[in-house]
């Protein structure tokens, strides 16, 4: 047994309300084995289960079958495994940049909780997952360039203020498009991910020099590009408060300027769920950059395929559905008719368990508590903890990272749509650190597919 928040013991047969379950039969037929010694692997905790209301049947959880059965095909060859392996099987890549295990989660073997507990800023945590190494003193990034006025006409390089060298590297980095002229482009409901998305061919195109970059210079471009994104991040519903986003000192205070945020702590709390985010090993965002990146292509090409992978509904897109599920619930009291409702016709209550943490992810409690000492009265607050003690009280796993952005982002006031920003944004960090690794190894990743024949298609 294990603990819960709040002294409830948790079975570790529990279950992430959205995996998938199988029957006794299925699962053993899955393994090639008999239901006996599929007993006998729930025995040992290889394989979780857990009981089907209103009778004496067991169900198990797809992905633990899925994840023996792929041990037990290596004995059948690589091919197999390496199959097996990109569906949250056996590790496929060699990389010092994260580490998860039963201990939580560590950032080049420094816990990555207690990196955030200890006001770590999020540029120095990006840092160490660069270079391997912990700035001894903080050091701010540049600030985003400005080239444009405050009517948002680009404002053309002015000599005899800086040098001529200075002005060159400015004239082929700067972004040559204000706000306001990308704001024209974009509809005003368009989602902050999107428009940073949009952002990043722009700084490519503004950046002749991104091609086969030293490891030095691409440093120095991640800087850049993940200022311009914190600032810009508000650029389709207020692009005036972008020039005073890119003014601030930090990616956090930059972003809770561009929010217009309220509580004076916001930037400090922007800046715990940032580096609670800034990597997560190799998932499906971070294995797009990676990939990317062993092709060749440049940084930016690297950060705007992850992008596109976490704008995914089955990535990215749980802060939404989280925000979703809030706004459907509306009120406190209303949260174990929904939850229920939910649970009896089969549906998913997003945002409880996960995968790789059976005990909970220890990156959700902090945001949880911070978000509930900021603002405990904040109606979407309260109907997010009532949803999340229905699920305690019904036993099911304790609430995933999303939930915990969530929470937080509603209790700083900030817009729909930043827990996601605040989950990307914060990410952005291990992208630019795998892409870096990724070239540092060298090699193009190209995995092979194994042909099956294709079901026989029926006469019409």
């Amino acid at each position: 047994m294990v603990r819960r928040a709040g002294g409830r013991s948790q079975s570790r047969f529990d279950h992430p309300v959205e995996e998938e379950l199988l029957r006794a039969e299925e699962a053993a037929a899955l393994l090639g084995v008999k239901r006996a010694t599929l007993y006998t692997y729930v025995s040992r905790g290889l394989v979780r289960c857990v009981p089907e209301k209103g009778t004496k049947e067991n169900r198990y959880l797809r992905a633990d079958v899925e994840r023996l059965k792929t041990r037990h095909d290596a004995r059948a060859g690589h091919a197999a495994v390496a199959s097996g392996a990109l569906r949250w099987g056996e590790p496929v890549i060699d990389s010092s940049v994260s580490r998860i295990s039963e201990e939580g989660l560590s950032y080049r073997g420094h816990d990555a909780v207690e990196l955030a507990a200890r006001g770590h800023r999020f540029e120095d945590v990006a840092e160490l997952l660069w270079t391997g190494h912990l700035p001894p003193e903080s050091q701010p990034w540049p600030a985003p360039e400005t080239p444009w006025d405050t009517a948002g006409r680009v404002e053309p390089p002015v000599r005899g203020k800086r040098s001529l060298a200075s002005e060159h590297v400015a004239s082929r980095s700067a972004l040559l498009v204000s706000p306001t002229s990308l704001a024209a482009l974009l509809p005003r409901d368009t989602p902050p991910l999107s428009a940073l998305a949009a952002l990043v061919p722009l700084l490519a195109a503004s950046d002749a020099g991104r091609f086969a970059a030293p490891v030095e210079q691409d440093q120095v471009r991640a800087r850049r590009l993940i200022r311009h994104l914190g600032a810009w991040v508000c650029v389709a519903q207020a692009p005036g408060r972008v020039a005073r986003a890119s003014k601030e000192s930090s990616v956090a205070a930059s972003l809770a300027t561009a929010w217009d945020a309220k509580p004076r702590q916001t930037a400090e709390l922007i800046n715990l769920a940032l580096v609670l985010c800034a990597d997560h090993e190799l998932n499906t965002s971070t294995f797009a950059a990676r990939v990317t990146a062993s092709s060749g292509a440049d940084l930016y090409a690297c950060i705007s395929a992850a992008l596109a992978a976490i704008s995914g509904h089955r990535h990215g897109g749980a802060c939404d559905r989280v925000e979703a599920l809030i706004a459907e619930v509306g009120r406190p009291e209303r949260a174990a008719q929904v939850v229920h409702g939910r649970l009896r016709r089969g549906e998913a209550v997003t945002g409880f368990g996960h995968r790789l943490y059976l005990k909970g992810d220890p990156r959700t409690p902090p945001l949880i508590e911070v978000a509930l000492s900021v603002k405990p009265e904040s109606l979407k607050v309260r109907v997010a903890r009532a949803v999340m003690d229905t699920m305690r009280d019904a036993g099911h796993p304790p609430p995933s990272l999303d939930w915990g952005l969530v929470m937080l982002a509603d209790a700083l006031g900030l817009p729909s749509g930043a827990a996601t920003v605040l989950f990307s944004l914060g990410r952005t960090a291990g992208w630019v650190a795998h892409v870096l690794e990724q070239r540092e190894q060298g090699h193009l990743l190209r995995p092979r597919a194994r042909y099956v024949e294709p079901p026989p298609r029926q006469a019409p």
